[in-house]
């Protein structure tokens, strides 16, 4: 079956709470989330940096001028959103979201990490425990519902204010067939953007590590790279 927008549902009403929202990351799918019109929470170990963030982000051209974006501490993101999308740096993504297990459960958490190591050869794949970020995740999440996504979209393009449009497929890993809807429709809502099934849990290893290539060729060709799949 070809993707098909039109039988995507409506997530118009929805609260994105993003867990490491003053990266650049994080900051950068606000901004566009935030641009279309949803509902955005910046998420922040201090709560005053996260506000700071959210009024940063309301001021950037194209985000309505209706209060949508607001910054509080993580703990009060995760309790307040509807989705959640972690996006805190590998080094500590265990330990944020270990810390948020009470207030993310019955949660839809959406984890964009990419666990990487950097030498003098430049980016690599690190080797984790339970597979992958999104599956560490999920085990420290029992009671949430959790899927892998927005893990190829570049910072530097969700940031810039004159791009309008970010021509690149989502690639969603969950074993909760429900949620690539909804998270595909997120993904909808910013112009040029498809969110695509790419299978359980278990092959997002390979999802996270390929952002490690994408770094090499955004840096060989001067781009920001992404992903689109063909034939769909």
């Amino acid at each position: 079956m070809a993707y098909d927008a039109s039988t995507l549902p409506d997530v118009s009403g929805l609260t994105v709470g993003i867990i490491g929202g003053t990266g650049d990351q994080g900051r950068g799918l606000a901004y566009r989330f935030a641009r279309a019109g949803q509902t955005v929470l910046i998420g922040s170990r201090s709560a005053e940096r996260a506000a700071e963030s959210a009024a940063e982000i309301a001021a950037l051209p194209g985000v309505p001028a209706s209060g949508s974006v607001t910054g509080a501490a993580n703990d009060e993101v995760a309790r307040r959103s509807d989705v959640v999308i972690i996006a805190v740096p590998w080094d500590g993504h265990a330990a944020t979201v270990a810390a948020l297990a009470e207030p993310l459960a019955g949660r839809i958490v959406v984890d964009c990490v990419n666990p990487l190591g950097f030498d003098k050869q430049g980016p690599y794949a690190l080797t984790v425990d339970e597979g992958s970020a999104v599956q560490q995740a999920a085990a420290l999440l029992p009671n949430s519902r959790v899927c892998a996504a927005f893990n190829h979209v570049s910072a530097p393009l969700l940031a810039d204010p004159e791009v309008d449009r970010i021509d690149l497929d989502v690639l969603i890993c969950t074993e909760d067939r429900e949620l690539v809807d909804i998270v595909g429709a997120l993904a909808a809502r910013i112009p040029g953007m498809r969110g695509i099934y790419a299978g359980r849990l278990r092959n997002a290893h390979q999802i996270e590590a390929f952002t490690a290539n994408l770094i090499a060729i955004n840096k060989r060709y001067k781009a920001h790279a992404g992903i689109r799949v063909t034939d769909l």
